[in-house]
This record gives structure tokens, C-alpha cells and sequence, in this order.
């Protein structure tokens, strides 16, 4: 399906792109602890939405 050159590419290409998002990020803690303080909190709140919504779509679906 794919050649040993095009494996090779996408796993340096991975690895290169981990590694740069992980600078990134450690770059950018500071910024995140004081803009993105009650992330979670909306994260929660969707998750629990998409649970409601998966109870009610089961339970009409008797």
C-alpha cells in the first residue's frame, strides 16, 4: 500500500511534529494557566450533554 520511503517520511514526520507541539506548549504554560483557567468545567458540561442526549435517544428509542 505504501513504500518504505513513504513509512519512513510519516514516521519522522511524527516524531518532528510531536516534538515541535510539545515545545510549543511549554512555550505557551504560562499563557494557558492565566487565559484557560475553568477549562475543564466546559469540558465536563459537554461531555455530560452528549451522555444526556445518548440516554434520551435510548430511551425513546422503546
Amino acid at each position: 500500500m505504501f513504500s518504505q520511503g513513504q513509512l519512513i517520511f510519516a514516521v519522522c514526520f511524527f516524531i518532528a511534529f510531536v516534538i515541535v507541539m510539545i515545545f510549543a506548549y511549554r512555550k505557551d504554560l504560562a499563557l494557558h494557566k492565566i487565559f484557560y483557567k475553568g477549562n475543564y468545567k466546559v469540558l465536563i458540561v459537554f461531555l455530560l450533554f452528549i451522555a444526556i442526549l445518548f440516554v434520551i435517544k435510548f430511551f425513546f428509542k422503546r
